[in-house]
């Protein structure tokens, strides 16, 4: 090969991985923002299933002041004992997800006692979760607003 030949090939070879780095990092951005979204709806879901079976009486005793929510995110995992004659627990999640955006699982948490877009909890109970990143999304919007 001549000097030419090796220049062209390397430059070749650089145009492409330029072009690579781009299209894979937006494709594990878009990764991250699927499982937020995930983990988010898996949490709420949860939420509102112990909020449902709070107020229908399957629990034997609500804390007063938690309006029938949970009081904090490891009542979902923990669970809650059914009033039933076996005694059974009530699981709404197996474990509290990582937030895919921080790689931690702590989560922010709203009551529904707080402003829809307050960043700090009451303490009450739990009506809502949010990630705490302050990233933006790829459509502008924090992940701490989704």
């Amino acid at each position: 090969m001549t000097l030419v030949e090796l220049i062209v090939a390397f430059s070749i070879l650089f145009l492409l991985t330029a072009m690579a780095v781009p299209l894979a990092r937006s494709k594990v951005r878009a990764e991250r923002e699927r499982d937020l979204v995930n983990a988010l709806r898996e949490m709420r879901d949860a939420i509102d299933k112990y909020h449902d079976m709070a107020v229908a009486g399957y629990f034997g005793q609500v804390k007063e002041g938690t309006n029938y929510y949970p009081e904090n995110l490891e009542t979902l995992v923990e669970g809650v004992k059914l009033n039933n004659a076996q005694g059974t627990k009530m699981r709404f999640l197996r474990q509290i997800p990582k937030d895919p955006v921080t790689g931690k699982a702590e989560w922010g948490l709203r009551s529904d006692q707080d402003d829809y877009k307050a960043m700090t909890w009451g303490g009450q109970n739990v009506f809502d979760v949010y990630s705490k990143s302050s990233d933006r999304a790829s459509d502008g919007k924090q992940y701490s607003e989704w």
